[in-house]
């Protein structure tokens, strides 16, 4: 299967990076390309493309796909949150823009055996890098009822969790839960019937919040923005696109802090904290995709990009 990653809000996140032919530009989260091979065609041959991703299958298709770009490129199968030990790792001080697409890539949902998807019914994976030790059939039978509510509350904003839990509980007891088709079933059934005809299907809070839990996504994420803009030169960019209110949260209040550090009560009239901002925001609201961007690419509906500058 072609590893591909139709690449969202492309032109805004070009604009955003704003970028130098002779710079260093980070992609954290590579996927198939997309926008990664956009990035190269701004690279003159003293460019440096550095393409970050836990996935062994999109690093190896977009070395193919930029192979024929004259920029340098480096290659890291690591999670972008490792970010200050890549670098140090390839002898770069800091770089000029980045950008980090917080979504799963269409390869992986529409690839089966991958276990993202309710769509289709393949083992519970679930896992991005595929060396990873937990799965999501280890979270989904070697959970207690109440982190699996948790994890569902908290991760999925399901307000079902208890339910869903409880009914995973039971099945589990007949026998371990073992595809995606399984646990679709035992979703639709915890959830009143009422509630299933609006809205989004009916799995995929759940699956979303299964898909966080095993992937550490929110756990590593603030500090990688934090990581991130550290190692930002002085007019460098970093550009993020979300996909849901919690990872939108973090990446807007790690922004807004760094833009904003002072601790002093908001009765002294003079900052004595010392705490300087070393970032500015470049966008003050989330940019969203067009209408059209929207009708072609349905994926696209829910992303969000923030955009911030190192000063």
């Amino acid at each position: 299967m072609e590893f591909r990653h139709v690449p969202v809000l492309l032109d805004e996140c070009l604009e955003g990076l704003s970028i130098k032919p002779d710079g260093i530009y980070v992609d954290g989260t590579l996927g198939g390309g997309g926008h990664a091979s956009a990035v190269c065609e701004r690279l003159s041959g003293s460019g440096t493309l550095i393409g970050i991703d836990r996935d062994r299958d999109a690093i190896d298709a977009a070395g193919k796909r930029l192979e024929n770009y004259p920029c340098r490129k480096i290659f890291v199968n690591r999670n972008y949150s490792d970010i200050k030990e890549i670098l140090e790792d390839n002898g770069i001080d800091s770089i000029d823009g980045a950008l980090l697409d917080l979504g799963v890539s269409s390869f992986q949902l529409d690839n089966a055996e991958r276990g993202f998807s309710y769509m289709n019914d393949a083992p519970l994976d679930m896992r991005m890098n595929r060396d990873d030790s937990l799965t999501a059939k280890d979270v989904v039978n070697g959970y207690s009822r109440a982190d699996l509510t948790r994890i569902i509350s908290v991760y999925g904003e399901e307000r079902w969790a208890s339910r869903i839990a409880s009914f995973i509980e039971e099945a589990r007891k007949e026998k371990p839960i073992e595809t995606t088709g399984e646990l679709t079933e035992i979703i639709k059934a915890a959830i009143p019937a009422s509630a299933r005809r609006t809205g989004p299907h009916p799995a995929k809070r759940t699956f979303q919040a299964i898909r966080i839990e095993v992937n550490e996504e929110l756990t590593r994420l603030e500090k990688a923005l934090e990581d991130f803009c550290d190692v930002l030169s002085p007019g460098g960019r970093l550009c993020v696109i979300s996909f849901h209110s919690l990872e939108d949260r973090i990446v807007k209040d790690v922004m807004a802090r760094r833009a904003d550090p002072c601790t002093c009560p908001p009765d002294i009239p003079v900052c004595v904290c010392g705490k300087v901002a070393d970032i500015k925001k470049i966008t003050r609201k989330p940019v969203v995709p067009s209408g059209e961007e929207q009708e072609d690419n349905p994926r696209a509906r829910s992303a969000k990009l923030r955009i911030c500058e190192k000063i």
